[in-house]
């Protein structure tokens, strides 16, 4: 009775497992129960309490697992978490006890980004060829796949079937384990499904399974996610199917990346197109041409369903191949045996091998001109996120909101394509005099920015340029971009102005009239003298007066600057002969006013610098005399010997020996002295055997070389004296010396060791019988401490590199500029002087619809506003930026632009055209070579109270010689995009709309 009890219960249980294993009943309610609690909400700010997947290969790719890493780099860059996942406790739970979140992954992913209107710009999907759903797939594809890995998994028998086991292979599999201790070389047996699969290559660490729990740990993740939608998983293994199709990993080629899913292997790896090869395998063969078509077609879906295994050992290489196509062609005879793949078809496959492509599929080159503006907020959104390559960042699952109004970017652009043809840039009004000549417009590259200011933060609306390369020529390039400048000048001169009333307000007349006569500069004095003759007079009302100073636009006079004497001249040599007031120099562009504003400007911060400039030239026996001195012989000494290492860096000792002595005279004497400075402990026969290389008619005899040897012996000449026989600069022959013991020495390391040596070369300026000498060079160096107070005040104000070139020459362009950093300077102007931050991105989401999901939006843009310069000069020089359009260099753009009711948006900007040349200097000041290396023009502009940016050309190289065009072509340019701008500047929902 006992053993027939216990037969029955173990009859009966095993009838139960029988049941469960080929229906899965059970296990699908408790599944599927517990998955209707594995949720998770979208919820405003951060959630500390929020979990992210492991390093699976997919949730790495798709930037899921570096979320916490991006949102510490994005804090720091003044973003905030502003909507954040709350898994619910049962997902963090699971998640915690290490299964994979269930919810419905993206088969392709990538970057995305659009304007605030949610139009756009870049979309990046990777795998790019894909399957839409179940009904896409040819029945033979399916077919096929199902025979090779997973026979039961569509069964229509049991609806409720667990896709993530099919138990008979399950059983075979841990059979297995036994036989493959007793024998390693014994088959094994795969227990692995689809969506198991699916599981370990996307989830799995390195996409392997490492261990017998990581498999467990795939069967339990694929078994919830099968059943979160409900006990009957016919949709879901269908899905299975398709997701198999669409991500399984097919290795990686030069040139493309990783390869994902079967259209995009299919492209890599034959060139197929995925929808032609899925027309073709859906059709019946009419003819034996269709038959042969599907039979290659077919042949190649195969190897990829099959090289999944080892996707780098079947694909890669050509032994690979080979083996590949021994695999397919038995599969052909299994699968024609098993009814799926007809005979004839069979027959056929068999019969052509698999043909590779040799290279990559060509990618579509992109247009450089249509992404400019794309390719800029990628590149920040590299450093934003660390994120290491474009190549990476463009697969992350990110969707980026920015600022740029696609509407008008394509306007811009397409306007800006039309200037390449003669014939539309004529019809447009770019041809004529200071604009297009006869040379090639073709040639030249426009680059067009607009930004919008608002409360909080400038937003880039447009960013155009033509130039067909990685580059940005308004944020990336150094530019001569000259009388832009003025406006820096200008800045500069008034807001001296402006701190000296601050300095001075409120003082008596007696007490102005004194300080007066001591002022040690023309600006301090006027300010005196003008405050005092205007008692009471407002910081407003003395810079009006200071834009109506004078000054003499006579280019007669020549400039001791930037270390030697210098001649300008003006644009318009009808300015020659005048006096004339800031103001109209500003409005037409006169140099000659600005060289002297500048001299004024340098004369201002040398008066306020530590030592009295009178007192420091007047007394030959002053203590700063002497710092004064060395520090001019450090820095002259410094650039002689930059100029000196760029001719013999890299050369090896006797090479750099040999070049100094082909630099001189050969004669006895000069050659011995550079031969015993080099070489002090050589023998005198190695002597003897320079001078004979390196003397015409052979060394002198030998007594002579003993003498030569002995006598110009190092220690017998100070480095000058050495310097004056050898007829070389001192700190050429030292270098030669120097680079004897030290070959491999960086420039680093030899300007360190030379400190002594360049003080030494200049022991002639320390004596006082060169007083004259001395107050030419301390005047040197006085000068370029007040350019670095000037590059002080020009960097506060946005000014991108990193010195000026000490020298009037610079308030006409001289020190080179950036277009953006003058819209940067122009919108500060526009903002009454305050700077506010500039944003292209507002906002970033991560992994929408997924338990990850994060968005981000800027954090408190007003605390990063800041007041640079004071609001009475901003409104001064807004007021004659207008001027210059209304009656100066920029009239051609008064009344472009009109409101909605018609009214003309006023429109304010300064011009500047850079001639950028190289030239070669000979004895009093000749020009022996002058080349052209660049010609740009550039016309920084504000629109009305809430538009700004800079529009340039530029034509590079020597090219640039047959072009005649000034700054009136930008300005014409505006004008003939207003067009284009104008719905854009009209737009006022852009404001109310734009989300900061």
């Amino acid at each position: 009775m006992t053993w027939g009890l216990t037969l029955a219960l173990v009859t009966g249980a095993g009838a139960m497992v029988w049941h469960e294993t080929r229906t899965s009943r059970l296990q699908a309610e408790v599944l599927a129960r517990y998955g209707r609690d594995l949720t998770w909400q979208l919820e405003p700010g951060p959630n500390p309490d929020i979990r992210f997947p492991g390093p699976g290969p997919y949730d790495q790719r798709l930037g899921y697992a570096g979320i916490p890493g991006f949102v510490e780099r994005l804090v720091a860059a003044n973003y905030r978490v502003d909507l954040q996942a709350r898994p619910s406790p049962a997902l963090r739970d699971y998640m915690d006890f290490g299964g994979f979140a269930p919810y419905a992954e993206k088969t392709a992913g990538g970057l995305s980004i659009r304007d605030p209107h949610g139009h756009p710009l870049f979309d990046a999907r990777y795998p790019e060829r894909t399957y839409a759903g179940f009904g896409e797939v040819p029945r033979l594809v399916a077919d096929t796949l199902l025979f090779i890995e997973n026979r039961e998994l569509l069964d229509p028998t049991h609806p409720h079937r667990n896709p993530a086991v099919e138990w008979d292979r399950f059983a075979l599999a841990l059979a297995n384990i036994p036989l493959k201790l007793v024998n390693p070389d014994n088959p094994r047996a795969g227990g692995s499904t689809l969506a198991t699969q699916i599981e370990k290559y996307r989830h799995s660490p390195e996409g392997r399974t490492g261990s017998g729990m990581e498999k467990l740990r795939q069967m339990m993740s694929a078994s919830v996610r099968a059943y979160k939608g409900g006990p009957d998983t016919t949709r879901a293994r269908h899905q299975i199917l398709v997701d198999y199709l669409n991500s399984t990993p097919l290795s990686a080629r030069p040139g493309m990346g990783e390869v994902n899913g079967l259209g995009d292997g299919l492209w890599a790896w034959y060139g197929t197109d995925f929808a032609l090869a899925n027309r073709i395998l859906r059709d019946r063969p009419r003819t034996e041409e269709d038959l042969q078509l599907q039979a290659v077609v077919y042949k190649q879906v195969l190897s990829l369903l099959l090289a999944q295994r080892r996707p780098s050992a079947y694909l890669g290489t050509g032994t690979g191949r080979q083996a590949l196509n021994e695999l397919a062609n038995g599969h052909l005879r299994l699968l024609e045996r098993s009814g799926i793949v007809p005979a004839p078809l069979a027959d056929a496959a068999r019969f052509f091998p698999l043909r590779f492509r040799a290279e990559p599929p060509s990618m579509p080159e992109p247009s450089f001109v249509e992404q400019k503006a794309t390719n800029a907020i990628r590149s920040r959104l590299l450093g934003m996120l660390g994120v290491p390559s474009l190549y990476a960042l463009d697969r992350l699952d990110l969707a980026v909101d920015t600022t740029l109004d696609q509407p008008t970017q394509a306007r811009v652009t397409q306007t800006l394509r039309k200037l390449a043809d003669p014939v539309q840039a004529a019809a447009l009004g770019l041809v004529g005099e200071r604009l297009l000549n006869q040379a090639d417009p073709a040639r030249i590259v426009y680059s067009v920015t607009l930004f919008e200011r608002t409360a909080d933060a400038n937003l880039v609306r447009v960013q155009v340029d033509t130039l067909p390369q990685p580059l940005d020529l308004n944020e990336g390039a150094k530019l001569d971009l000259g009388s832009t400048a003025k406006l820096r000048t200008l800045v500069t001169y008034l807001e001296i102005i402006a701190k000296l009333h601050d300095r001075y307000v409120g003082r008596e007349t007696y007490e102005l009239d004194a300080a007066a006569l001591d002022a040690p500069d023309r600006l301090t004095q006027w300010v005196l003298r003008t405050m005092s003759a205007q008692p009471g007079l407002g910081i407003a009302g003395l810079l009006d007066l200071a834009m109506q100073r004078p000054y003499s636009a006579s280019p007669a006079e020549r400039f001791f600057t930037g270390g030697g004497l210098h001649s300008f001249g003006n644009f318009d040599r009808l300015d020659d002969g005048k006096v004339i007031s800031v103001a109209e120099a500003f409005r037409h562009s006169v140099n000659l006013v600005f060289i002297r504003m500048m001299r004024d400007i340098a004369n201002h911060y040398i008066a306020e610098g530590p030592d009295n400039r009178t007192d420091l030239m007047d007394d030959p026996r002053h203590p700063a005399r002497r710092t004064y001195l060395s520090q001019f012989a450090d820095q002259e000494g410094s650039t002689f010997l930059n100029r000196f290492w760029s001719t013999y860096q890299g050369l090896e000792p006797a090479a750099a020996l040999d070049k100094l002595a082909g630099r001189i005279r050969p004669l006895p004497d000069r050659l011995s002295v550079i031969f015993r400075s080099a070489l002090p402990n050589a023998p005198v026969q190695d002597l003897a055997r320079f001078l004979d290389r390196h003397m015409p008619a052979g060394g002198p005899p030998e007594a002579q070389v003993r003498a030569l040897y002995d006598r110009y012996a190092p220690d017998n000449w100070s480095l000058n004296d050495r310097g004056y026989i050898a007829g070389v600069h001192p700190l050429e022959l030292w270098l030669v010396s120097y680079l004897q013991d030290s070959p491999a020495s960086q420039r680093r390391d030899m300007l360190k060791d030379s400190s002594e040596s360049r003080q030494e070369s200049y022991n002639w300026l320390f004596s006082s019988r060169s007083k004259r000498a001395q107050d030419t060079r301390i005047g040197i160096v006085l000068e370029e401490e007040a350019f670095t107070r000037i590059h002080e005040e020009w960097q506060r104000l946005g000014y991108p590199f990193g010195r000026l070139v000490p020298s009037y020459a610079t308030s006409i362009g001289s020190s080179a500029d950036r277009p953006g950093a003058l819209a940067e300077l122009m919108g500060i102007i526009l903002n009454d002087g305050v700077r506010l931050p500039t944003l292209r991105v507002n906002r970033l989401h991560f992994a929408s619809a997924t338990p990850y999901e994060t968005s981000f939006v800027p954090a408190s843009l007003l605390d990063r506003a800041e007041q640079v310069m004071a609001p009475e000069v901003a409104r001064v020089v807004r007021r004659h930026l207008r001027d210059i359009v209304d009656n100066g260099t920029a009239r051609r753009v008064k009344g472009a632009f009109t409101a909605a009711d018609s009214a003309e948006i006023p429109v304010g900007g300064k011009t500047g055209t850079g001639d950028h040349r190289f030239e070669r200097y000979g004895p009093g000041g000749v020009v022996l070579e002058s080349r052209v290396v660049n010609r740009t023009a550039t016309f920084v502009f504000y629109i009305g109270d809430r538009f700004f940016g800079v529009i340039t050309a530029h034509v590079h190289g020597p090219e640039a010689a047959e072009y005649r065009f000034t700054s009136a072509l930008p300005a014409q340019l505006l004008k003939i995009l207003a067009p284009a701008l104008n719905p854009l500047l009209n737009d006022d929902t852009q404001t109310a709309d734009r989300g900061r």
